[in-house]
């Protein structure tokens, strides 16, 4: 029988919510402590001690008696009482493939309602505790190479937070598939894994090729783009999907396919049709990207003349809402007005459903726009590709760090994404610069990385996703041992003195955390505000964000550092708080000793925020 020893202690220490110095918690032990914000006042508190005694009753599983157990409980006048220890049954690791099931018995006499977290994670924290858990999430865009149940899997236990689908490729019916198979992953087996729908956009670009997933183009070789419409394509020649294109491209133009991974010259026009010549050879992908230039500038009229949501769009949009994505990514978005009227329609017509809208930054018409636009997303992607497309090359990196650092600020997450380990596509192993260049996104902090062809069309999807979470993992703990990031400063978010308050605790509990060495986050939030300023934060320890939706959970999958879980609330914090201890305990992914800062968002009787510190009995 396994029952919570020992009392807990309480300490008097008065803090500041701002910063203040946290030493006299350090070396207290196991304590409670708590600050609490009454109408924008810190209440500070100093709680009383009172010992009683318990007859504690229970059934001892299988065998019909029961146990009278006497124990010494300390029960704060201000916080909770200690966590019971509860009985578990029928809490035997179950295994689907290897898996730890996410789906266990109940725990106790009284039925505690189960937690769902993702089973991968669970095996993580049981297997190597907290500080083991990747806190840079991974997207994989999903394609032929990856659409098969048992391949999905494969990428879920690799690490897989968010399934991208890129309606730029493949049938709607196909798609649907995709999010069946990924609805029956988390359903059936415990994974957690989000959908991000990506629309296609109306910038220009190439067709198919009569069903091939590509085509390799050569060095000197002649190809035909053309405006017609064929039933069959013949060998070197492609489609483009902008009627004007003969009449608007010259001889001595530049195209660049896929943000320049092929390049050719347009050497002659010929009625509908337009005679390039490949000068940077590589594969030609299906309905890839086409930007011209001109004498070393971009030709941005014939982009500026299409609409950011095509009427393809907008039945695909119609498509995500009512499959019921977690993310709409919007493509080649040009100012803040297109997100705001897409919000709308969806709101409009998933008013109970919490879609968010993301922003591909890929254009020099975004740059443009770039803080206006996400502001009012609920996220960014730096798609590196088309960006680089449109701006010179030497560019790219610095912008890519100003867009990161401008989400965080703005408390926006943000992707990384395009060529992170493009050679994999072909190759089982990354070259050392694309090892450098994943380990420079993770040192700036972005929230996540994307993999693109590696993971839709590769030959070694799985050995990819690897390389991005060894590498994550190693430069996580190589910025938390060197303290890369111990003097980040952060704008203030809002002028609203709730906001304020809110900013102050997550900002407070972060600093309480490292100071501490927390092993722990909690935070009980229904709106995801507050699990989201602690992402912003970026404290040492995990995050783990309970909440009591499904589609909240999903949300915040795609946060830095937060690990999700989905739990019914009770109305107070002391229940909520008694209740994880005890589900954790019991399905291992906690014990005793763990020191834990938690802070809520929940209250429904009061406007009631507070930090508070527990030692896990």
């Amino acid at each position: 029988m396994a029952m919570a020893q020992g009392a807990l202690q309480s300490c008097s220490v008065a803090f500041g919510v701002s910063g203040g110095n946290f030493a006299g918690l350090a070396s207290s032990g196991a304590r409670i402590s708590s600050v609490s914000f009454r109408g924008g006042a810190p209440v500070l508190s100093s709680p009383l001690t009172t010992v009683r005694r318990e007859n504690l009753r229970r059934r001892e599983g299988g065998r019909g008696g029961s146990v009278k157990v006497q124990r010494e409980v300390a029960v704060s006048s201000v916080t909770i009482e200690a966590a019971l220890g509860v009985e578990k049954k029928g809490v035997a690791d179950s295994k689907v493939n290897g898996v730890p099931s996410a789906k266990h018995g109940a725990v106790g006499e009284a039925q505690v309602p189960s937690m769902e977290v993702d089973a991968v994670t669970e095996a993580e924290l049981k297997e190597n505790g907290f500080r083991s858990t990747r806190r840079t999430k991974l997207v994989c865009t999903i394609g032929p190479a990856t659409c098969a149940p048992e391949q999905l899997e494969a990428l879920a236990m690799g690490g897989m937070n968010v399934a991208r689908l890129n309606m730029c490729h493949g049938t709607r019916d196909w798609h649907k598939q995709v999010i069946r198979n990924v609805r029956s992953l988390n359903s059936e087996k415990g994974y957690s894994v989000a959908i991000m729908m990506d629309t296609e956009g109306s910038e220009i670009h190439m067709g198919d090729f009569n069903g091939a997933p590509s085509v390799k183009a050569e060095d000197g070789q002649e190809w035909i783009f053309t405006v017609r419409t064929l039933e069959s394509l013949p060998e070197r020649t492609t489609t483009v999907n902008y009627d004007g294109f003969a009449e608007d491209v010259r001889v001595g133009d530049e195209l660049l396919v896929d943000g320049g991974m092929v390049r050719f010259e347009v050497i002659e026009k010929i009625g509908p049709d337009v005679k390039c010549k490949c000068t940077d050879p590589g594969l030609l992908l299906p309905r890839a990207n086409l930007t011209m230039w001109r004498e070393g500038r971009l030709v941005r009229d014939l982009n500026a003349m299409l609409p950011t949501i095509s009427s393809k769009d907008w039945i695909d949009i119609d498509f995500g809402i009512a499959e019921g994505v977690d993310f709409i990514a919007v493509s080649f978005v040009k100012t803040s007005e297109v997100i705001k009227h897409l919000k709308s329609y969806i709101n409009a017509r998933a008013p109970n459903d919490s879609i968010g809208v993301f922003a591909k930054i890929e254009s020099s018409d975004s740059l443009k726009n770039v803080e206006d636009i996400i502001r009012v997303s609920d996220g960014a992607m730096v798609a590196r590709g088309d960006l680089g497309a449109q701006i010179p090359l030497e560019q790219v990196p610095s912008v890519q760090q100003g867009i990161v650092n401008l989400c965080r600020e703005l408390n926006k997450p943000v992707i990384v994404a395009s060529q992170l380990l493009e050679s994999m596509i072909e190759y089982p192993t990354p070259t050392r610069a694309e090892v450098a260049d994943v380990s420079e996104a993770v040192r700036q902090r972005a929230d996540a990385l994307m993999l693109s062809g590696e993971s839709a069309m590769g030959l070694f999807p799985e050995k990819a996703l690897s390389v991005l979470r060894t590498v994550s993992l190693r430069m996580e703990e190589w910025c938390r041992e060197n303290k890369q990031h111990a003097s980040d400063r952060l704008p203030e978010l809002s002028s609203a003195l709730n906001d304020r308050i809110s900013e102050s605790i997550c900002s407070s509990a972060a600093q309480m955390a490292n100071r501490l060495g927390a092993d722990a986050i909690f935070v009980y939030t229904r709106r995801g505000y507050m699990a989201s300023l602690l992402s912003r934060a970026r404290p040492d320890c995990p995050i783990f964000a309970f909440t009591d939706t499904k589609s909240m959970r999903q949300r915040l999958n795609l946060q830095w550092g937060l690990i999700p879980f989905r739990l019914d609330f009770s109305g107070d914090m002391e229940s909520n708080l008694r209740r994880t201890f005890a589900l954790l305990k019991a399905r291992g992914m906690m014990k005793k000793g763990d020191l834990i800062v938690a802070v809520s968002d929940i209250s429904t009787s009061d406007f009631m925020q507070s930090i508070q510190v527990r030692r896990i009995p």
